[in-house]
């Protein structure tokens, strides 16, 4: 209509409040099955099929345990030269990663690829046949990594003070800052001779295939073993020594202190506790080791300590790690599974030319459905990460076979969001990182790109656009908090910014994601932002986001859901207590980060993005990944869910057509989001009510009250503000 000689059109606001979504779903209940029935994706499990190899040996059990008559006592085997020195025979494989160069101002050397030596022989000479010519199928892990094996399950001889406690002799566990405190990154013996070790009670009757080594985790100190012995025993008091031929085998242990180097014993030995003994070590250091232990767990019907503590799975997905043909073709099959809900598509490419396939799963596949909010699932970005990738992979598949089985909580959510699942963001990292496999790749073998660039911090630093423009004084207009524009240094060709990220970066401009997840891992915890402290000079500092009550929430509804975050029981993984904040964190008190995904999410488009640590163990072993699942599925389903929290609604002009890129406010929120091209829009907020306003150039603006509740169901206001 025109008035006063000037046309205006009148501006309508939708607004509908979105019911909190419930966060108490439990995850499923532990199932008292068998140990050894854990992967059920029409796969025989590798312990299941027989294995070719030279008979295990035993140490003498306990007296009083044997169910024969006469047995004589045992006593450690003494070495005995031969009459004739045999032929040397071929050593047991050892298997070692050379250092990968870290690229220019990383911190670090934990990286690696493979090469492989002779296992150093006995001081006699002698060594024991072992089939090598046979398929040798290898243990998976004891659990000291995912710290499966308790504190409490790990002894030594000695110890120079707590923080250097036999605890701490895990595989890959890194060091406190201080380096002096409860937390330090190996187990040092508190002497430096031939008579120290530290053992591994496995709490039952273990086949032990294997041993890897690492030395200790330091920035300032150079402490590693450089030869061991391994010990059995049934008892803990009478050991037996492994052998090489007649003489004690003496394994070549590490050459510097983050590359780990696996031993396997030249006869599987069966017992219940194993020890290893340093026998030499770098001149300059002392004896410090981090060790992750091989072995099968025989089965135990009768021990309830154990059946209480296994986990199982009864869900039917592929558990398994996949390289990344393999992960192309999991995706197809599930895309021929559920071709009405499913599309492959991706957004780019890797630095070696690799796409970078994402899965959307929504009931109508390859469009925005107006009024319904999309949500993404990132995982991969360090290459080295697997645990995320894998859950994405079977969070796919769970997604598709629950939606066929008509499961009214899976078909609703996909019904009402579209979901993109983006299972590996780095996969030129990712193949760094698989060449080593999930114990032999140290630390950070693969967690970069191919030319070198850290993902996750290699977005543009926006905080610092916004805090200064904040800070300055007599502004000639106010300081836009949402949409802040891109860097002209960060569009260059010349910047350093790797492929992948700009890639992700166009993604996340082209949808109008609500909510995502960028899952990672190394700890178990979930980081809401801002990653990036404001105070200068400061690594770590409470930074929070103007939406700091709704990113806890957010982030206390994965944790809480979890099996273990929560968990006042947990040991640590690393140097840090999550346990005051439930499981949860802000990202600049935990260590700031310039340029996160989170951060540069928040602060360049609507989206809401939290980066969950899913687990201790960045690569954890194949048998780790059905409980791995079992842990964080509910998780996963939960924090989808909350991208329905908070309001939604329509900004239309007096015609009824939807008008893109008005500015969305929040009364006492100084954080405004946009409408996406059709004119809906999703503001996610706490229970409560709160007055919001709509505004568009050209437009008069509409402001009007909205409660949002815990009910389920949704409450739509139709009312329509006139024009001026």
């Amino acid at each position: 209509m025109a008035r006063r000689g000037a046309a205006a059109l009148a501006l309508a606001l939708v607004l509908l409040a979105v019911a909190l979504t419930a966060v108490g779903a439990q995850g499923a209940a532990l199932q008292e099955r068998d140990y050894y029935v854990q992967e059920t994706w029409s796969r025989e499990p590798y312990y299941a099929r027989p294995e070719p190899e030279p008979e295990p040996f035993s140490p003498p059990l306990p007296a009083g345990t044997g169910t024969g008559t006469g047995e004589r006592e045992a006593r450690p085997l003494e070495p005995r030269p031969p009459k004739k020195a045999p032929k040397p025979k071929k050593a047991p494989r050892r298997e070692k990663f050379a250092p990968e160069t870290p690229p220019p101002g990383k911190n670090s050397v934990r990286k690696g690829v493979r090469t492989k030596s002779s296992e150093k022989p006995a001081s006699d000479g002698h060594s024991v046949p072992v089939a090598r010519d046979e398929v040798r199928e290898s243990c998976p892990p004891l659990g000291l990594e995912t710290l499966k094996i308790t504190d409490f399950q790990l002894h030594a001889s000695t110890s120079k003070r707590y923080g250097l406690g036999a605890h701490r002799g895990r595989l890959n566990i890194q060091a406190g800052i201080n380096e002096n405190d409860f937390y330090d990154g190996a187990w040092c013996a508190g002497r430096n001779d031939l008579h120290q070790w530290i053992e591994v009670d496995a709490r039952r009757l273990t086949r032990f295939t294997g041993v890897i080594t690492q030395g200790r985790n330091s920035l300032w100190l150079s402490d590693w073993v450089t030869s061991y012995k391994v010990m059995v025993s049934n008892d803990s008091h009478t050991w037996v020594t492994v052998k090489n031929g007649s003489g004690d085998m003496i394994f070549e242990g590490n050459s510097e202190k983050e590359i780990p180097v696996l031993n396997e014993l030249p006869v599987p030995m069966v017992a219940r506790y194993i020890r290893v003994n340093p026998r030499s070590w770098f001149d300059n250091g002392s004896i410090c080791m981090r060790m992750e232990i091989l072995g099968c767990p025989l089965p135990d019907p009768n021990n309830y300590y154990h059946r209480r503590n296994e986990m199982t799975t009864t869900d039917a997905l592929d558990f398994k790690h996949h390289n990344y043909k393999e992960m192309r073709q999991l995706m197809k099959v599930v895309n021929e599974m559920c071709p009405n809900i499913t599309r492959i598509y991706n957004i780019g490419k890797s630095h070696q030319g690799l796409k970078l396939y994402a899965v959307e799963i929504s009931d109508h596949p390859g469009e925005h459905e107006v009024g319904e909010p999309e949500f993404h699932y990132i995982a991969g970005a360090h290459g080295n990460e697997v645990l995320g990738r894998e859950l994405v992979l079977l969070l796919m598949q769970f997604l598709c076979q629950e939606y066929l089985a008509r499961n009214p909580r899976i078909v609703r959510l996909v019904e009402e969001t579209r979901i993109h699942l983006l299972p590996s963001l780095n996969p030129d990292g990712y193949e760094k990182a698989s060449a080593g496999g999930s114990e032999l790749g140290g630390w950070s073998l693969g967690r970069w790109t191919h030319d070198g660039i850290d993902i996750n911090n290699n977005f543009p630093d926006l905080n610092t656009l916004l805090w200064e423009a904040e800070d300055r004084q007599n502004l000639q207009r106010k300081v836009p908090n949402h949409y802040i524009p891109i860097p002209e240094w960060f569009l260059s060709e010349n910047a350093t910014v790797a492929v992948e990220t700009r890639a992700v970066t166009a993604w996340l401009e082209k949808l109008p994601f609500v909510l995502g997840g960028n899952l990672q891992g190394g700890e178990l915890v979930v980081a809401y932002p801002y990653d990036m402290v404001r105070s200068l000079w400061k690594t770590q500092e409470h930074s929070p986001t103007p939406d700091d009550h709704v990113f806890r929430w957010l982030a206390y509804s994965y944790a809480s859901t979890h099996r273990l975050m929560t968990d006042a029981r947990r040991r640590v993984c690393h140097t840090e207590d999550f346990q005051k904040e439930d499981g949860t964190v802000n990202g600049a008190s935990w260590h700031t980060v310039a340029g996160s995904l989170n951060d540069f999410s928040y602060l360049h488009t609507n989206c809401f993005e939290l980066s969950i640590y899913v687990g201790c163990d960045k690569y954890p072993h194949e048998s780790e990944l059905p409980e791995e699942w079992e842990n964080n599925r509910e998780s996963l389903i939960v924090f989808m869910e909350q991208v329905h929290r908070g309001i939604k609604g329509m900004v239309r002009d007096v015609h009824g057509k939807g008008i893109p890129n008005a500015v969305i406010s929040v009364e006492g929120v100084n954080h405004d989001i946009r409408t996406a091209s059709d004119g809906d829009y999703w503001r996610l907020l706490n229970p409560g009510e709160y007055v919001v306003t709509a505004k568009a150039e050209g437009f008069t603006a509409s402001t009007k009250n909205c409660m949002v509740g815990y009910d389920m169901g949704a409450t739509r206001d139709l009312r329509r503000a006139g024009g001026s």
